[in-house]
């Protein structure tokens, strides 16, 4: 079947009910959602019982790009600095040490047991070498799954800041399969051009795009989340433009805009949540739709030689030589090897050989495919049974809520408390979003000259304004009232639950 413009619609929304059913169903046999959704795919392809006929690499690729700054976004978003603080170093760490050595590990490993030139086997490498957080978090979503200590925020900070390494290093790499002639040498120019664009450029960015989102007056509260997008897209296009790692600036960028407060936070970071979701369907399916199984299928002996070894050996060697600085226990060190997931991300980096011309793009792309399947299906099943035999799993009575989900969560506050603004008060004249509220509060109402006004972002303190307040607890309590540069009365909150 031929994909035409009458068609398209119908196809693609009959193959996303398909994949959002597939995925409810997997749940139930610990199989990752995303992983469904590629099969789908691959079924629809012109191989598969769709006999959809899908063979554009460039599209494929531009795709991929697209759903990667949705999903680099939101995993962006979701990052709350107050849980990675302290694990800051290790998840850098990993995402660019680490990143680098599985990279090697198997391009060594791949030119020893192929005929691949170092550089043909290195370029592999690079491929592989990010993790896949969308595969990782939705299985530990659905088993329930709460981790001791810091490992959730170290596995969250990895897998969503070793992209952009990966595409330095596939980008990197191919240049000097294209060109024999280049000392290897020559990348380092390129990283550290690329890095310090990037990361300069994202937060520049990040500043930037509070400002418009905080001082833009938009009539209508969906605008908002559409001008985080137009946002976001200039920050990519801007950065690569320039020579930077557009990927490492859209991801920081939203970092900064995650840990600050703007207007309709909440409603943004919801609706990015949810493209991301409908991009990881969309690139998977795509992904999926460009796979040709009779392709694959030679290719096996030599992919289960490199998973193998990326699972059992190039993974854990670079996560013990990446924290050897660092005090961790071991169980914990071996947990963070064996979470280690490929996903969509290798797949979108093997279509840039394939767009290259270069001799064993095919090859390249198909063992690719064979890894990033193989080891989500053996380590995304085992994640729950690996956490429980390494007793870093936490029973699901006691797993600790992250600021972002407190910040999201709808459930009722606890405490409510009338707090009168004087004129002299400095939050006079500013918008609610310049207040750096505390996250568990909200301002439920505000009381102005006998009437009562339902406040959003851009509603401006006026003088003996009667702000309704409603908190979790009586410290956040106290953190509103040291916001607002005023002395906590001292009696008895009022309670409503």
């Amino acid at each position: 079947m031929n994909i035409t413009t009458e068609n398209v619609l119908l196809i693609g929304s009959l193959l996303l009910l398909i994949s959002i059913l597939a995925g409810k169903t997997s749940y139930k046999f610990g199989v990752p959602t995303l992983i469904l959704f590629l099969l789908v795919g691959v079924l629809a392809g012109s191989e598969g019982i769709g006999k959809i006929n899908f063979d554009d690499p460039q599209l494929a690729q531009f795709i991929g790009i697209v759903s990667l700054n949705f999903i680099l976004f939101s995993g962006g978003l979701d990052t709350s600095w107050k849980s990675i603080k302290p694990v800051v170093w290790q998840g850098v760490s990993l995402s660019t040490l680490g990143v680098l050595l599985t990279a090697v590990s198997v391009g060594f490993f791949v030119s020893f047991i192929t005929d691949f030139t170092i550089y043909e086997g290195l370029l592999l490498g690079a491929i592989v070498s990010s993790t896949d957080a969308a595969a990782v978090f939705s299985i530990l979503r659905a088993k329930n799954l709460g981790l001791k200590t810091n490992l959730r925020p170290t596995l969250e900070l990895e897998s969503g800041s070793n992209d952009p390494m990966a595409y330095f290093l596939t980008i990197a790499f191919l240049g000097l399969v294209i060109n024999q002639d280049l000392s290897i040498y020559s990348i380092i120019p390129l990283f550290l051009k690329q890095i310090l664009i990037g990361g300069a450029l994202g937060f520049a960015f990040g500043k930037l795009s509070k400002y418009m989102i905080n001082r833009i007056r938009l009539d209508f509260e969906g605008l908002y989340p559409v001008l985080a997008i137009a946002l976001m897209f200039i920050t990519f296009s801007f950065t690569d433009f320039v020579g930077g790692n557009g990927f490492l600036a859209v991801y920081l960028c939203a970092v900064y805009l995650g840990n600050h407060n703007i207007i309709h936070k909440k409603t943004i970071m919801k609706m990015f949540d949810g493209l991301a979701w409908l991009m990881q369907i969309v690139l998977f399916l795509t992904l999926g739709l460009l796979v040709f199984p009779s392709q694959v299928l030679p290719v096996v002996g030599i992919g289960m030689f490199v998973s193998v070894f990326l699972i059992f050996i190039a993974r854990p060697l670079s996560v013990f030589i990446s924290l050897m600085f660092f005090k961790m226990k071991m169980r914990r060190r071996w947990y963070i090897s064996w979470v280690g997931l490929r996903g969509a991300v290798p797949i979108v980096f093997a279509t840039y050989p394939l767009l290259a011309g270069i001799e064993k793009a095919n090859m390249i792309f198909n063992i690719v495919f064979f890894v990033s399947l193989s080891s989500v299906l053996v380590q995304g099943t085992t994640l729950s049974l690996v956490a429980k035999w390494l007793h870093v799993a936490l029973p699901f009575k006691v797993k600790p809520k992250s600021p972002v989900d407190a910040f999201l969560a709808d459930g009722a506050k606890s405490f409510i408390r009338e707090i009168i603004i004087p004129e002299n008060n400095h939050s006079v004249g500013k918008p609610i979003v310049r207040l750096k509220f505390p996250r568990k509060a909200i301002i439920a109402m505000i009381s102005r000259d006998d009437k009562f006004l339902t406040p959003n972002g851009t509603t401006e303190i006026e003088p003996n304004d009667m702000l309704i307040v409603l908190t979790e607890d009586s410290e956040t309590l106290k953190e509103v009232y040291e916001s607002l540069g005023l002395d906590m009365i001292n009696e008895e909150e009022e309670s409503f639950t």
